[in-house]
């Protein structure tokens, strides 16, 4: 199924003069890793207390792209200048899920939001790398299939942050798009799972 993530090489290509300059600069693969992990939970915390202000949701889909771009550079890092490490990979898959939890739990600092819809979507989208890594215990490749990979909750939480930052959403509808992103992290977990057994 389709994902955001099949973009990523052309992303990584646009993306690869900036990853050349951190490391002339002397900047690793995981220190770029770390840096959008403690960025996310940063900005998870400024809009955490001031989410009561609309507006301040901008910070989100701005600091989605920011992370995505990280992400992709500390893939190049790691290929292209030979910083993979064991650790690397740790501290990959760690910041990740970190970095979506945290982005995620905003939303129970909205008053209208149902707090078990949030906190199940969170726990969906451990599942949902849990499953990715998986695959590779069983002899096949770390599964990054869709629909609601990582870089497409990173794409749609940015736009509901947008939407609501802009005041275009109602928050009172905020709760049926958690249920969407549900089953359709339900879907990812199938397709990974099932895609994975296939590939082996």
């Amino acid at each position: 199924m389709l994902s955001i993530y099949q973009l990523k090489p052309k992303f990584q290509a646009l993306l690869r003069p900036y990853a050349n300059a951190l490391y002339k600069a002397n900047f690793t693969a995981n220190q770029v890793t770390l840096i959008a992990g403690f960025g996310s939970i940063f900005i998870a915390l400024i809009v955490g207390v001031l989410a009561k202000y609309q507006w301040i949701f901008f910070l989100i889909p701005i600091w989605m792209f920011i992370r995505m771009a990280l992400n992709a550079i500390d893939g190049i890092l790691a290929r292209e200048y030979y910083q993979k490490s064991n650790l690397g990979a740790y501290l990959n898959e760690i910041c990740d899920v970190v970095s979506d939890s945290a982005l995620l739990l905003i939303f129970t600092q909205i008053e209208c939001v149902n707090n078990y819809l949030v906190i199940l979507v969170v726990l969906l989208s451990l599942l949902t790398e849990y499953s990715g890594v998986l695959g590779v215990m069983i002899g096949a490749s770390r599964r990054y299939d869709g629909p609601m990979g990582k870089s497409d909750r990173a794409f749609v939480l940015g736009g509901i942050s947008l939407a609501i930052a802009t005041y275009l959403l109602p928050l009172s509808y905020i709760n049926a798009l958690l249920w969407i992103i549900s089953i359709l992290l339900v879907c990812t977990v199938i397709n990974r799972i099932r895609n994975g057994i296939q590939e082996v």
